[in-house]
């Protein structure tokens, strides 16, 4: 149904995408390190959820309502690109800190836990890009049904991005105790992170393509 070039293809963006620090990395890392492992992953669960909702939306075909309406695609370009910029002065602004940083958080429950993670990844424009206009360009009509293919190849990038995501929640601490041992390194993390954040807002911002859709 699919080439196998086309899962290692969306392997390969699933990964750079996961280890581009954005809004999922920042809130599992920060729950992780102020609450611990257990609502780390419980805040992972609701990322996972977010990542199936983009996923029904995908195989419903919902890109094409972007394809339709280019304004409303690029008013979502545009906002995720704000919300990162934000993301990035927040790292970089002075007295700024690395998402490894230790503060104090209120205590979540469960519930709450899962909710933010759902929304947290839910407003993430990467993701948002990621299914809107980048998986249709992996699926190709001739080879079969095209729910199906998005079924799959949407699959394989939630799958990739939550054995990173798990790892990230996992080692978050150790990360985090390592950086305060050393500031000069969590300086450069936080750097690291700001700049990586503000050049994607640029990049998304900047850019002047379309929601692609598979059609036959």
């Amino acid at each position: 149904m699919v080439t196998v070039g086309a899962v290692a293809g969306i392997a390969l963006v699933a990964l750079g995408l996961v280890l581009t620090p954005g809004p999922n990395m920042v809130y599992l890392v920060s729950r992780s390190v102020s609450q611990g492992r257990r609502a780390g992953l419980v805040s992972l669960l609701g990322v996972a959820a977010g990542f199936g909702v983009y996923l029904a939306a995908a195989v419903a075909g919902i890109a094409t309502v972007f394809v339709l309406v280019p304004p409303l695609y690029t008013a979502v370009k545009l906002a995720g690109a704000a919300y990162l910029l934000w993301l990035a002065w927040r790292t970089l602004r002075p007295g700024g800190r690395s998402a490894f940083t230790p503060q104090e958080l209120p205590v979540d429950r469960p519930r709450r836990l899962f909710a933010m993670g759902l929304l947290t990844n839910l407003l993430n424009p990467k993701i948002a890009i990621l299914y809107v206009s980048l998986l249709p360009q992996f699926v190709d009509p001739a080879r079969g049904d095209v729910a199906v293919q998005s079924l799959l190849l949407g699959g394989t990038q939630i799958t990739v991005a939550l054995t990173v995501n798990t790892l990230i929640v996992l080692t978050a601490g150790s990360v985090s105790a390592f950086l305060v041992r050393r500031p000069g390194w969590a300086r450069v993390q936080r750097w690291v992170t700001g700049s990586v954040l503000a050049a994607m807002a640029v990049r998304i911002a900047a850019d002047r393509s379309r929601a692609a859709v598979a059609a036959g």
